[in-house]
């Protein structure tokens, strides 16, 4: 039964109120923390680009011994949990997106709420949404993981190697100790609530409470034990065995209301990809509630528009696009399982011809949502606040191709770290508010339901031949970076290296945002066409891979510390 409370406060006016900020000032979630030199490389035959070295290795590694594309994202993604706990891990969850050469399928490995959670999960109890830390420290935030559900559904069907041997680099990684990364440095001295917990405390800071500097050798035998006892049980150790009652257990004692039946249940969802013509290529992405509709529906949008040379004309048009796409899923985008995404409507031809006739040669600042067929009365979602991820792209040597963005949502997500693993918040990407002036919102918490995700990872096809996969973090400026650099690959042919190297510009239905070090020429072209700025550093974390005359070409955006390899 739904459980609606009063509101005495809409959340428009929560976003502007001082507790709300007060309450979100220490974040700064996978912020920036400088450039970093980038990474590019050429290869023939194998290439993985991922957001950390490390983890880049542990790829490139399992690519050499024969693996798969899904073999190498797997030790990625186990190195990626260690090294780069911010962003992601296997208590979080992921989408992906992986072409074998004759079809591409999608895979959600999206969080789910507990059977138990109700609407007014995030309301105070006089009505009122929950500051956004108040929030994720509560516990309440914690959705049951799914990325290692979706990694073994994809091994399943395309994995080489055994799953037991995909850990192995991971573990001896947590065993022997890796140096702090000047990345994670920062980010560890910059979050006040990893103090304020025994475990985090113990583990990120010395005696005096100083953060361990860049270069300290950490070491997470706690890790390496969960990924071992995951290497011999699989999956099912983590979702049905006896480590998944003890987690639960645990989780519990920290704030968690999950159930070992909730854990117990999960299955990633496996499906065709949602694929859609642009430039006469094919780009294929996840569907809902992962926001890859909302970057087909941007292209759709786009593609209505004759070849332009006009650079500043391009991207004034894919401003107004993303106003207007942005403004579709703010509205529409939810767990198509509990509420009707009108997908359809929404990337129908007349549909779009109608959005894209809005697009003047002035910008319209901010869009209002349209009616798409099939669409339902929601309200308007205005959550925007969702934040850290990692993306994986891989190519292999048999032709598979794969796209992977995995997330645990905030920097360190809950802050729960149950051993040797920090544990998602991703239940905060749902509305704190599941109703205005008597309308419901689309993306309200219900149990059982996936929050609406920003992740969209591409993979781009020329005929039946991959020729493009990329994808990025960034909360729900994901949109926007994946846009950027893939209209910047398909329609001016730049290499991986600049696409992810390009001044940053997005609209969120807003202003346009811009690096703080966007070109002045460039934005004062922008100008002429009407466009408003707001400046921040963009913290995009875009990975790429091209095929391009037979060679495979990939590059890690300089925002982060990525590395591209391959051979």
């Amino acid at each position: 039964m739904t459980r609606i409370r009063p509101l005495a406060v809409f959340f428009t006016a929560f976003l502007l109120s001082p507790a709300f900020a007060a309450d979100t000032a220490p974040a700064a979630p996978e912020g920036n923390t400088g450039r970093y030199a980038l990474s590019t490389a050429r290869a023939a035959q194998a290439m993985a680009v991922t957001a950390n070295a490390h983890a880049t290795d542990a790829a490139r590694q399992i690519l050499w011994a024969g693996g798969s594309a899904i073999d190498a994202a797997i030790a990625a993604q186990a190195v990626l949990g260690l090294v780069e706990p911010q962003s992601s891990g296997i208590g979080g969850g992921a989408f992906i997106v992986y072409n074998d050469g004759k079809k591409t399928i999608s895979i959600d490995g999206r969080e789910t709420a507990p059977a138990n959670a109700s609407d007014g999960r995030f309301l105070t109890p006089t009505g009122q949404p929950m500051g956004f830390y108040s929030a994720i420290d509560s516990g309440l935030g914690l959705g049951i993981p799914g990325v290692l559900a979706a990694m073994e559904e994809t091994h399943e069907r395309y994995g080489r190697l055994p799953w037991k041997k995909l850990f192995a680099p991971a573990i001896a990684l947590a065993r022997n100790g890796f140096a702090i990364s000047p990345r994670l440095h920062s980010l560890i001295a910059r979050d006040p609530l990893l103090k304020e917990k025994d475990r985090t405390r113990d583990y990120f800071f010395d005696k005096d409470g100083s953060p361990w500097p860049a270069g300290h050798i950490l070491k997470n035998p706690a890790y390496a034990d969960t990924l071992e006892r995951i290497a011999s049980g699989g999956a099912k150790e983590f979702y049905r065995g006896t480590m998944a009652k003890e987690l639960v257990k645990s989780l519990n004692l920290l704030g968690s209301d999950a159930t070992y039946e909730d854990w117990s249940r999960y299955k990633a969802i496996v499906s065709d990809a949602l694929c859609q013509p642009y430039r006469k290529l094919q780009v294929c992405t996840a569907p809902p509630p992962s926001g890859g509709w909302t970057v087909l529906q941007t292209l759709a949008i786009l593609d209505q528009f004759p070849p332009e040379n006009d650079a500043v004309l391009r991207l004034h048009r894919l401003l107004e696009a993303e106003r207007l796409s942005f403004a579709d899923r703010q509205r529409y985008s939810a767990d198509p399982a509990f509420v009707l995404v009108p997908l359809k409507g929404l990337l129908e031809k007349s549909y779009i011809e109608s959005r894209q006739g809005l697009i003047g040669e002035k910008s319209m600042n901010t869009a209002t949502a349209g009616t798409p067929a099939g669409a339902t009365a929601w309200v308007d979602d205005k959550q925007i606040l969702e934040n850290g991820t990692t993306q994986i792209v891989i190519a292999d040597g048999r032709g598979h191709w794969l796209s992977m963005t995995s997330s645990i949502e905030d920097a360190f997500g809950s802050r729960l770290f149950v051993d040797g693993v920090f544990f998602n918040n991703q239940l905060t990407d749902f509305s704190f508010v599941p109703m205005d002036n008597g309308r419901l919102v689309a993306n309200r918490v219900q149990a059982g339901k996936r929050p609406r995700s920003a992740m969209s990872p591409v993979i781009v096809l020329d005929g039946k031949k991959v020729v493009l996969a990329l994808g990025s973090p960034g909360g729900s400026r994901i949109i926007g970076y994946v846009l950027r650099a893939l209209t910047a690959s398909i329609d001016d042919g730049l290499p991986p290296s600049e696409a992810v190297s390009l001044p940053m510009a997005l609209s969120r239905n807003g202003p346009t945002e811009v690096d703080s070090d966007f070109p002045q020429d460039l934005r004062e072209s922008l100008q002429t066409y009407g466009q408003q700025f707001s400046d921040s550093d963009l913290n995009s974390g875009l990975a790429i891979i091209r095929r391009n005359n037979g060679l495979l070409e990939g590059a890690a955006d300089p925002r982060r510390e990525g590395k591209a390899a391959g051979f």
